[in-house]
């Protein structure tokens, strides 16, 4: 019978049980050392104050909110606006991501040259900068309400944000955030889309256009559903780009669930129980990306027989 440690799988087992008993050790040490240090300070760890009145206004609420309410209705308040971004930032940021990627490729030298601007302009100026541009000097300074801008007959924007019609209205700062983040975000899903159909072989092509597809329909039915085995895992980072970024929206003012749990720290001086709550939300939110992504990305995948 062959000895178990000649067994290739034996040694590389091993080693990640290894691996993992040494950062188990490394995080009950760091957990050692910060709750001895909270002691000697005489500070208590615990999430009780989730339970005591917030007594913060929060500018925007999705959901209804009160400063009676305890921090527990704030921070889920501050949640779900930073959802709503993510949200309208993925769908928002795919659509201009795929239209540039293709105008990047459009026979038309007006049009790729217009991609090539935007693509070039957004992606290499930091996104903060961008965010105060949008904010500042575009949002802020839009006539108010009585000299409102119409586009397309039923969005109006004015210097209070964008409406749009069954009542639906995004004040300035959520309009920035959704803006800044698509239109930057957008810029890289431009280049991975353009990547992704540049990679499909030429035959593929040459093959739909002897067929009678029009272009169009070759795009659509042809190329870009072998284009997406190589666009969907890098579109995947930038998704998760989208929902880290969303916590710029402190610096503007708009109250995701970073600025909320800031103003609960603040208050409360609970900064480890805060921060913990705050890389939980967001390593919650990468994961559940990642987990669509990854079943997406399995799903387009060629299956071999």
């Amino acid at each position: 019978m062959t000895p178990i440690w000649r067994n290739r799988k034996f040694f590389p087992i091993v080693g990640q049980i290894i691996i993992m008993f040494i950062v188990a050790i490394v995080v009950m040490v760091l957990w050692h050392n910060t709750t001895y240090n909270l002691q000697r300070l005489g500070i208590q760890l615990g999430f009780d104050f989730l339970q005591s009145q917030a007594s913060f206004d929060i500018g925007e609420t999705p959901i209804p909110y009160q400063p009676s309410d305890p921090y527990s209705r704030a921070l889920l308040v501050g949640l779900v606006n930073s959802l709503q971004v993510i949200v309208f930032g993925i769908v928002l940021a795919s659509i201009v991501g795929i239209t540039m990627g293709v105008a990047r490729l459009s026979d038309n030298w007006l049009v790729r040259q217009i991609a090539l601007v935007y693509v070039e302009t957004l992606r290499n100026t930091p996104l903060l900068l961008q965010l105060f541009f949008w904010y500042f000097a575009v949002f802020l300074s839009l006539p108010k309400t009585e000299n409102q801008i119409s586009l397309l007959g039923f969005l109006n924007i004015n210097n209070r944000g964008v409406s749009l019609p069954l009542g639906i209205h995004f004040s300035p700062e959520l309009s920035t955030l959704i803006l800044g983040l698509t239109l930057y975000t957008g810029a890289f899903i431009a280049e991975i889309v353009r990547a992704g159909i540049l990679s499909v072989p030429k035959g593929q092509w040459e093959a739909a256009r002897a067929l009678g597809f029009k272009p169009h329909l070759l795009l659509r039915l042809v190329i870009f559903p072998q284009a997406l085995r190589l666009i969907v895992p890098p579109l995947t980072s930038q998704y998760l780009n989208i929902a880290k970024n969303s916590s710029l929206a402190i610096a503007i003012g708009y109250p995701d669930v970073y600025f909320v749990a800031s103003t609960t720290f603040n208050q409360t001086g609970r900064a480890v129980e805060v921060m913990l709550l705050i890389m939980v939300t967001y390593l919650t939110m990468s994961l559940t990306v990642s987990l669509v992504m990854n079943l997406l990305n399995r799903s387009v995948q060629l299956k071999e027989r």
